[in-house]
């Protein structure tokens, strides 16, 4: 088997020169980590860059008093824009990360990203588009914490679900949404006593979408 057929899965690197290629074949290696693997910790170093094949994990802040908001997550297909960061500006990790469903990964040595970001157009150009499309979505999250109330941010992640239900805890929402869990569940619960959502155990449905839109498109502090 070629040792880049992981390639495929990032179009963008499929036109690679054949010098990039061959640093590649001989330095990335592929990794798998199972649910609840610590990727990286807060004030680690950085020394690899990565490139989701398979799975989901999630990147996160903690205060100083254990509250945790989630910054974004990493799916195949992505990389992760806090290793991209750490690795142009050579810096330690200002956030942490874990795996929630099994990873499987490509790690390219800090060497060899150092080096394919000088010779190699191509991967260069890879590296910095996805750093820039990261960048604005850390943004978007910066503007829905500066300047949405949490309501609204709620109703939005509500919304954002594939389907009528969502499946997670009143935890899991408060560390999307960088709150406390007793927050969400008060909140969740007015929205279940106007009839927009209606609670059960483990799962969230939604009654009336269009409330939820309006909340969501209005709210701001």
């Amino acid at each position: 088997m070629d040792a880049l057929d992981w390639l495929n899965q990032f179009p963008q690197l499929t036109q690679l020169e054949p010098e990039a290629r061959v640093m590649l074949a001989k330095s990335a290696r592929i990794v798998e980590a199972p649910v609840g693997t610590i990727g990286y910790s807060e004030g680690m170093p950085c020394n690899a860059y990565v490139l989701r094949l398979a799975g989901r994990s999630r990147v996160y802040k903690l205060s100083s008093g254990g509250r945790e908001i989630v910054l974004y997550r990493v799916a195949a297909g992505e990389t992760c824009v806090l290793t991209t960061t750490c690795l142009l500006g050579r810096s330690d990790y200002p956030a942490s990360t874990v795996v929630e469903e099994p990873i499987r990964d490509v790690i390219v040595p800090a060497p060899a990203f150092n080096q394919l970001m000088i010779d190699s157009a191509v991967f260069r150009r890879f590296v910095m588009e996805n750093y820039g499309a990261l960048i604005s979505d850390l943004i978007v999250l910066l503007d829905e914490v500066a300047f949405h109330s949490l309501d609204a941010r709620l109703a939005k992640l509500l919304l954002e679900t594939s389907g009528p239900q969502l499946t997670r805890t009143h935890q899991q929402i408060a560390d999307d949404l960088g709150t406390a869990r007793e927050v969400v569940s008060r909140q969740l619960k007015r929205f279940e006593q106007k009839g927009w959502v209606s609670l059960g155990r483990g799962h969230i449905e939604v009654k009336q979408a269009d409330a939820l839109e309006k909340l969501a498109g209005s709210s701001a502090h």
